[in-house]
């Protein structure tokens, strides 16, 4: 089996996938966009199940999906999901004397997430997961092509 381009290319994904976050939520550094993404995983997986969870990251960029899993608490029990604002606002109280993170960091950074995962596969893997990780995810465009897959 030849090596996925997502191992073979991780760190030029990651860049662009960064530099789309950086752009998106108006931040200036790898720093501050990392800290916002890492946030907003952090708010997706205490709502998932570990089980839940491997599957989504399953479907990830090599490096977002290393992030995504990284220090989880996996015998925690889900929480239940909120609105957006209340998970946004979690999101910003990660690590919260060095957290630039918007208010609309969980819509950036689904938009950004779109442009590097296979959509077919993200859908499938979505449409096993509860209504609200779905809604998580959902991204408003009027142009599809805004959210195209960027890479390969």
């Amino acid at each position: 089996m030849p090596m996925p381009n997502s191992h073979r290319h991780a760190s030029m994904e990651f860049r662009a996938f960064l530099d789309d976050v950086k752009e998106r939520m108006d931040l200036v550094s790898d720093n501050s966009a990392y800290t916002a993404v890492d946030a907003v995983f952090q708010v997706f997986r205490r709502r998932l199940t570990p089980s839940e969870g491997i599957v989504f990251a399953s479907v990830l960029p090599s490096v977002l999906a290393a992030i995504f899993i990284r220090d989880w608490d996996v015998g925690a029990p889900p929480l239940p999901f909120g609105s957006k604002g209340e998970m946004n606002r979690e999101a910003q109280r990660v690590r919260q004397n060095h957290n630039l993170t918007p208010n609309d960091a969980i819509e950036a950074t689904a938009w950004a997430l779109w442009r590097y995962v296979n959509h077919r596969q993200f859908e499938i893997v979505l449409s096993k997961l509860p209504e609200e990780a779905r809604a998580f995810w959902h991204v408003e465009t009027e142009d599809p092509d805004e959210i195209a897959r960027r890479l390969y």
